[in-house]
């Protein structure tokens, strides 16, 4: 067993190491308030002609550029949290940017909204998704983060609706992990209710089947308010966050109870606005047929003949006519790009109603 360092030598040996440290920590201050006078001259231009704050196709260069400036030892997740945390604070500075999402606080689309834009915009919970799409269209909010499509229940079909009538682009995507949580203020005998969206309730079908099966499942607008009202009744327990456990007073029973693991879900940012290209995109699209045999795949074809990978598609009743659907896909590629904006003429050719929901960088990495 190797002789331990007797303290006084540890100390000697760590403060040059520390002083070493704390000059870097100075010169890092010193860097970083360089930089935030520059994005202040950057604000004043922008104000010039409105142009947006939120640039997602700078983002993405900015990201790609800072990882492949580190040579380690710290990994690209750790830089690029810290560029996140950096990119929040620039926006601050030239003008506070407003998000909205799926509240109250605590849900897991607040969670998206806080990975992705960090913790210097300001943030606004409002009752349910359609109200994200009308308070961004009101301007009464710059962005709204909304959640699209789960790796085990499939398209989130409020998402898919809203988009139907909605003059509002998609401008980004964010996928992040998600955990579920068995909360409650009792211990798991006493539970004679459970509250949670419809997705959580579905992604821990399995758990609650062998753990709670003779009790109620009962569907909330979102996991935030399932945890409020677990809080607020006796006999009662939520599946969601551990934000939620923290914001309401609720312990956590069981951690991790989601059927899959790996489950990932996929969240869009939308805007008025349209980020440029940036040779990594996605092009989102929604699209209705004839009623007839083979419309669906005459237009599908269109894309494969043009060589362009079909990412994501889901369909939504339209609402207005028996039996027709509107059809979401999503293809690699900028709208902008040439032979991507042939294909979608092409297939425009063969559709009944076709329009482009917007084109945005690819989400590199699960947040």
């Amino acid at each position: 067993m190797p002789e331990k360092t007797p303290s006084n030598e540890v100390e000697t040996l760590l403060a040059p190491l520390r002083a070493r440290i704390d000059q870097l920590d100075r010169q890092l201050v010193d860097l970083l308030n360089q930089r935030a006078q520059i994005v202040i001259e950057v604000g004043k231009v922008k104000q010039r002609d409105n142009t947006p704050v939120y640039a997602p196709d700078r983002e993405q260069r900015v990201l790609d550029q800072v990882r492949s400036y580190n040579q380690g030892p710290l990994p690209d997740a750790c830089v690029e949290a810290i560029w996140r945390e950096l990119m929040s604070g620039s926006f601050a500075l030239e003008r506070p940017l407003r998000i909205g999402y799926l509240g109250p606080p605590g849900t897991f689309s607040h969670l998206a909204a806080r990975r992705k834009f960090g913790a210097s915009v300001e943030y606004d919970g409002v009752v349910d998704i359609p109200a994200v799409f009308e308070e961004v269209t009101r301007g009464h909010i710059d962005l709204g983060v909304v959640p699209i499509e789960n790796s085990t229940e499939g398209g989130i079909n409020a998402t898919l609706d809203a988009f139907l009538d909605s003059p509002l682009r998609i401008c980004a995507e964010v996928i992040i992990t998600i955990h579920h949580n068995l909360l409650s203020r009792i211990p798991l005998d006493q539970i004679k209710k459970v509250y949670s969206h419809p997705q959580p309730l579905a992604q821990c079908r399995r758990w609650l089947s062998a753990q709670l099966n003779h009790v109620d499942r009962i569907a909330t607008a979102s996991t935030t308010r399932a945890a409020e009202l677990a809080a607020q009744e006796s006999e009662a327990a939520a599946i969601g966050s551990s934000l939620a456990a923290e914001l309401y007073g609720l312990n956590i029973l069981f951690a991790n109870i989601e059927d899959n693991p790996n489950n990932v879900t996929r969240f869009l940012v939308i805007s008025k606005q349209s980020p440029k290209p940036t040779g990594d995109d996605k092009t989102s699209i929604t699209f209705t047929t004839a009623h007839k045999a083979g419309a669906l795949s005459e237009v599908l074809d269109v894309f494969r003949d043009h060589n362009l990978n079909l990412t994501h598609i889901d369909k939504r009743p339209s609402q207005r006519v028996n039996w027709e659907y509107y059809f979401f896909i999503d293809c690699e590629g900028h709208e902008l790009d040439p032979h991507v904006a042939r294909a979608i003429e092409a297939a425009r050719k063969h559709c009944l109603q076709l329009k482009v929901l917007g084109s945005f960088p690819r989400a590199k990495d699960v947040l």
